[in-house]
């Protein structure tokens, strides 16, 4: 009977180990879960709406041409959703010395190039100390609305002057290599 009465504690000993081994692995569970939820909530798997972001970037035309880049130095830094930088949603979802290269359609860049754009000034009209080229690049504040536009002289006459008020990029798709170098959370 002695030895009944053994063989009965050990199996109770082992139910028992038993039962600690099963709440210890539920625990565990419980805990790799939590923090993976902790992880996942406090640091967002990328850059999204509201960040800070700092970008180096390369932006070329469809020929290869490239028109702009920041490489080096201080970063380009905006906030995403501002809207001041083209390719800026292209930057949602992106980790951090991550880099990407996009396609921004002209209709999402400069827009289309417009005929609608291009005058025929009479030559009166331009002050008379400033030297005109064909070819160059000015910024000219409208008498219509008083706002400073940048334009292209593409003639010149005796009597007349024939700019461009198209941005240059505009009617051109673009084509951005980005790398996200910094991210400040909102």
């Amino acid at each position: 009977m002695k030895k009944s009465e053994k063989e009965k504690g050990q199996a109770q000993a082992e139910a028992q180990r038993k039962q600690i081994l099963t709440v210890i692995g539920g625990a565990a569970i419980a805990l790799v879960i939590i923090a993976v939820i902790g992880y996942v909530v406090l640091n967002p798997s990328g850059a999204k709406a509201g960040d800070t972001v700092g970008v180096y970037y390369t932006g070329t035309l469809d020929d290869g041409t490239q028109f702009d880049e920041k490489v080096s130095g201080t970063p380009l830094t905006f906030t995403i959703g501002s809207k001041r930088i083209i390719f800026e949603d292209e930057v949602i979802g992106m980790q951090q010395n991550a880099t990407k290269t996009v396609h921004i359609p002209a209709d999402k860049a400069y827009g289309p190039y417009r005929n609608d754009l291009i005058h025929v000034m009479n030559r009166s009209q331009v002050p008379a100390d400033m030297e005109l080229k064909v070819g160059e690049r000015y910024s000219i504040r409208r008498t219509t609305d008083n706002a400073v536009a940048y334009v292209k002289v593409l003639n010149l006459t005796k009597d007349t002057v024939t700019w461009d008020e198209n941005h240059e990029l505009a009617g051109k798709d673009l084509t951005f290599t980005i790398t996200l170098v910094g991210i400040a959370r909102a």
